[in-house]
C-alpha cells in the first residue's frame, strides 16, 4: 500500500502549556485511535506551538486522517499533501 505524507495542523488552545505527563497522555489517546486503523496511518511525529501543534503523518488518504481526528478526539484544522522534501543536502543533488 502507498502511503502519502501529511502536514496536520491542529488548532488545540493552550497546547504549548501542557507538561510532559499531560502530552504523554495525549499520545496515549492518539496511539489509541492508530491502532484502531493501522495499517491505514502513521504518526511520524508532530512539533508543539503555543496554540496548535503540526503533525507529520503517513496515511493512505486524507480521509483516514479525519477518522483518526474523529476517534481520538483532536482536531484535524488543515490537511496539506507533501508533495516533495528538501534539505540543505538538496543544493548537491543537482
Amino acid at each position: 500500500m502507498a502511503m502519502n505524507k501529511y502536514i496536520i495542523e491542529r488548532d488545540i488552545p493552550d497546547v504549548g502549556s501542557l507538561d510532559r505527563e499531560q502530552l504523554a497522555g495525549a499520545a496515549a489517546k492518539s496511539n489509541e485511535a492508530l491502532a484502531q486503523l493501522a495499517p491505514n496511518v502513521q504518526w511520524v511525529e508532530s512539533f508543539v506551538a503555543a496554540d496548535k501543534t503540526f503533525c507529520v503523518y503517513l496515511a493512505e488518504n486524507e480521509d483516514v486522517i479525519r477518522k483518526h481526528a474523529e476517534v481520538s478526539g483532536f482536531p484535524a484544522t488543515k490537511i496539506t499533501l507533501i508533495r516533495k522534501m528538501i534539505d540543505p543536502t538538496t543544493e548537491k543533488q543537482g
